[in-house]
């Protein structure tokens, strides 16, 4: 029986993955619930703005004032950022599972996912991202988001990796649909029972 190509090289998201999301809707309602923010005014101006955020064309202050302090507050930028970051949590055996993995099989893993530069770099530093991740292919220091598929062009670039060698972990179905369309081998991510699974499939035990 032909023996599938080995996979050398990991392809990861970070939210609902390794980490909670950074900033998604829940944090956000947590956000206009503690600074008691007017949520639909919040919602519209995020949604206009968010993705140029992510893109790595403003920075996380300049976001804030088109979104939170376009107003005057009684409370400040300091105190908005806090709580903001504060919103991001491992997801420790998922951590502990690709450690394991990288170790036992010498895999390379490159992180491929939407952050803003200041949310990204907060979750890198924070959870020490960087001991495990040899690659971070961040929508802000590329300039293009998922669902664009140049984001994993380039990530096939920067990991000098084909696709044929590549297994991509994903908790939203549409980006595992488009990675697939790229010719990667993609997971959608439920949870790490059911990515242990489809691991092993492709020959990656622990």
């Amino acid at each position: 029986m032909k023996r599938s190509t080995p996979i050398t090289t990991l392809f990861i998201d970070i939210g609902g993955v390794l980490l909670t999301n950074g900033w998604d809707r829940a944090a956000r309602a947590r956000a206009v619930e503690h600074f008691h923010l007017d949520a639909d005014e919040t919602a519209e101006r995020h949604h206009l703005t968010f993705d140029t955020y992510e893109e790595g064309k403003l920075t996380l202050e300049e976001y804030l004032q088109r979104v939170v302090f376009y107003r005057k507050r009684n409370f400040t930028v300091a105190d908005f950022r806090k709580f903001m970051f504060a919103q991001s949590k491992p997801l420790p055996d998922m951590i502990q599972y690709i450690c394991e993995l990288k170790a036992k099989h010498g895999l390379k893993v490159a992180v491929v996912s939407n952050e803003g530069r200041e949310l990204n770099a907060h979750r890198i530093r924070k959870f020490k991202l960087d001991r495990f991740v040899d690659f971070f292919i961040s929508s802000c220091y590329v300039h293009f988001r998922k669902p664009d598929a140049d984001i994993y062009r380039a990530a096939l670039d920067i990991a000098q990796v084909s696709t044929r060698h590549v297994l991509y972990l994903e908790d939203r179905e549409m980006f595992v649909q488009i990675a697939r369309g790229l010719g990667i081998r993609a997971i959608q991510h439920v949870n790490l029972a059911t990515t242990r699974k489809q691991f092993d499939a492709h020959n990656l035990s622990l």
